[in-house]
């Protein structure tokens, strides 16, 4: 499905090239070390395979948001340090893109040689998308290919993504292609039954992946605050949960294509019907249990009384910060039926840390859909992971080899989930 010419399709020996990899890597604290090398590992194989090719590579990447100026702790040096680990192999870093240094470390670096430069956006014209920053960066490297291998960025626009193709012949790494190719194929033909579960914040971020899934998925289900929105729409209170009242028009009109949908058959719409509720978003906060829709939880617990009503209702000064034990099963349940299953978005506030132990305590709904996603319950499905929030709760957990497929890109993956071209492929020469 790939249209695009990759790294395989043209004579790259003996070139010097540039690599846009798939290096914005999550640091520690102080940005000394590498947190997690899932990124740093997506393009080692197109690294790899330049090196068969006897290339001299020259490396770029941005990494955090550091607005166009020189912030120590957004440096990519830990990250060549994590990538030189990995390669067992040194890594010349140079801290600028661009310049002298650039210059003199280019000219001494040997073939299957590896150099770093140091992020691009510590200059205001890589997010500018400027050409001028572009051919200067060629210039001082004396690059004859560029190669893109970032799918995170492949959805924007900047100097290092875009305005650099029209300076040199441009193909895709391989990284970039798998990612693209398994995306398109999940979405345009995928093993079906299909189930999506859909996490995150806001609807509108969402709404047109939301839209997509709705129109060609088996089962859909909604977690996150996002499901708030949802609650809110159909009049469940939520007390101060965080949900965005813009977006409950936009609500509504989801459920209305939804239950469409589900009038035809072979269709299901599912919101939480449970939650985990704290006063607030901290380790040490008192939780419970809240369940406004299963009749279920309270009635079992409370039996052979009536519940009391504070079981089945959200107090004003209450979040729901996870979804309950009888949503996450049914959840669970939902995925396990499905072949292939695309999960985008953490149910719950992952973030929060344990008292003790790996998971906190608003992430059991989401280690229960991993446990089903993985084959704890027997079933085990395709799975495709995309999601910043998703993966960064992946990778904390260290299940990235767990799925068939864990995006590297947030914003990439639902642009291509939603149809839409990503400017950074687009840009490339055609196969």
């Amino acid at each position: 499905m790939f249209t695009k010419k990759t790294i395989r399709d043209i004579d790259l020996h003996d070139k010097t090239v540039i690599v846009h990899g798939e290096l914005d890597a999550p640091l520690n604290a102080a940005g000394t070390a590498v947190t997690s090398d899932f990124r740093v590992k997506c393009s080692v194989p197109t690294i790899q395979y330049l090196q068969d090719q006897n290339c001299k590579i020259i490396l770029i990447s941005k990494l955090g948001r550091p607005d166009g100026t020189v912030d120590p702790a957004q440096s990519l040096k830990p990250v060549a340090d994590c990538l030189a680990a990995i390669l067992k192999q040194d890594i010349r870093f140079v801290s600028d893109c661009v310049g002298d240094e650039v210059k003199q470390a280019v000219q001494n670096l040997e073939p299957r040689g590896l150099v770093m430069l140091e992020n691009l956006r510590f200059h205001p014209e890589e997010e500018k998308n400027s050409e001028e920053f572009a051919r200067q960066i060629v210039a001082d490297t004396g690059a004859e290919v560029f190669v893109q291998d970032c799918f995170a960025l492949a959805h924007r626009k900047e100097a290092g993504t875009d305005a650099i193709t029209r300076c040199l012949p441009s193909v895709a790494g391989l990284h970039l292609e798998k990612e693209v190719d398994t995306i398109t194929k999940v979405m345009q033909a995928p093993e079906k039954p299909l189930a999506a579960i859909v996490g995150g914040a806001k609807i509108a971020d969402k709404i047109d992946v939301l839209t997509k899934f709705i129109e060609m998925a088996d089962f859909v289900a909604v977690g996150g605050a996002m499901a708030n929105t949802f609650l809110v729409a159909t009049g469940q209170k939520v007390g101060k949960s965080k949900y965005d009242a813009d977006e409950l028009e936009m609500a509504r009109d989801v459920l209305a294509r939804a239950e469409a949908k589900s009038k035809q058959g072979g269709f299901a719409f599912y919101l939480p019907q449970d939650g985990v509720v704290a006063t607030s978003v901290d380790k040490n906060a008192k939780t419970r249990l809240v369940d406004w829709d299963a009749d279920l939880i309270a009635e079992v617990q409370s039996y052979p009384k009536a519940p009391a009503p504070a079981t089945q209702q959200v107090a004003d000064d209450e979040m729901i910060l996870d979804v309950g034990p009888f949503s996450a099963a049914f959840m669970a349940g939902g995925v396990q039926l499905a072949k292939t299953v695309i999960w985008n978005g953490t149910l719950g506030v992952t973030e929060t840390p344990a008292l003790s132990g790996p998971v906190g305590p608003f992430a059991r709904g989401t280690e229960v859909l991993i446990e089903a996603l993985t084959g704890e319950f027997g079933a085990r499905p395709f799975v495709v992971v995309g999601g910043g929030d998703t993966v960064g709760y992946i990778e904390q957990r260290q299940l990235t080899d767990a799925f068939n497929h864990v995006s590297a890109g947030g914003g990439a993956s639902l642009e291509l989930m939603a149809g839409r071209k990503l400017p950074g492929v687009e840009a490339l020469l055609d196969r």
